[in-house]
């Protein structure tokens, strides 16, 4: 279940909905219909045989309310638990501080943060509906799924003219540490990674030689993630091509 960037989206899914990788079905959210079809077909003949359903809604908490009912009764979904919630979500924001406004700023933490908060919501309120809420000592150590938010860079540091690019990074970014901290007991492995470079869904030069990101090889990360036991779980980790600067 993510809200994914056509560019990204489109390798991380293949990667965990493909039979021969982590052959989930997949509920892919995004905000954008057009992105959505084109994702989808994409994927359903690249990923042969794979269950992959599209829903489009915003970063709304009512949007994200109606979008999680809806696969709640989706009959792709019948039966089955849910087992990995990744929110990627583009959102960028570069305006000189003098000329930002009051409500330019606070729109944009809303739609990014508050988006944030109500899909890490959604997805723990159904985390607990097909898995229980019993602590992972009442469970014998039985890990319920995995929560991951993509961040980039900017969450550790912003540059010139970005202050609510920043702020809306650096934001999700604690919150995600919040949530691994309150839920982690709960059997929720909650992760923030950082993608410090461009991520492209294609296998050509540039990912050969380390100057771009293969979105497949994010998405074989992000499972990697998702099969990690109780006994070690990654928190925070750096994404970059090899020749991306740091």
């Amino acid at each position: 279940m993510a809200d994914l960037p056509s560019r990204q989206g489109s390798g991380i899914a293949r990667i965990l909905s493909h039979p021969s990788h982590g052959n989930l079905a997949v509920a892919l959210l995004a905000r954008n219909p057009s992105t959505l079809s084109s994702t989808h077909s994409n994927l359903k003949s690249t990923s042969p045989g794979s269950t992959i359903e599209t829903f489009p809604t915003d970063t709304s908490p009512d949007s994200l309310t109606k979008a999680f009912s809806a696969i709640r009764s989706h009959p792709s979904f019948k039966g089955l638990k849910l087992s990995v919630a990744v929110y990627s979500v583009k959102h960028s924001s570069k305006k000189p501080f003098m000329e930002e406004t009051h409500d330019d700023f606070t729109n944009s933490l809303k739609e990014y943060v508050g988006g944030a908060m109500a899909f890490a919501q959604e997805s723990l309120k159904l985390f607990f509906e097909h898995h229980g809420k019993d602590d992972l000592n009442a469970t014998n150590g039985t890990k319920k799924g995995t929560l991951i938010f993509t961040g980039t860079l900017g969450a550790l540091r912003a540059n010139s003219e970005y202050g609510a690019y920043g702020a809306g990074r650096a934001g999700v970014r604690q919150l995600a540490q919040s949530l691994a901290r309150e839920f982690s007991v709960k059997g929720i492995h909650v992760v923030h990674t950082i993608a410090n470079g461009a991520i492209s869904d294609e296998e050509g030069e540039a990912q050969m030689v380390g100057k771009k990101m293969s979105a497949e090889a994010v998405g074989r990360t992000y499972l990697w993630l998702a099969q990690q036991g109780p006994d070690l779980w990654t928190h925070e980790l750096d994404m970059r091509p090899a020749q991306e600067k740091f």
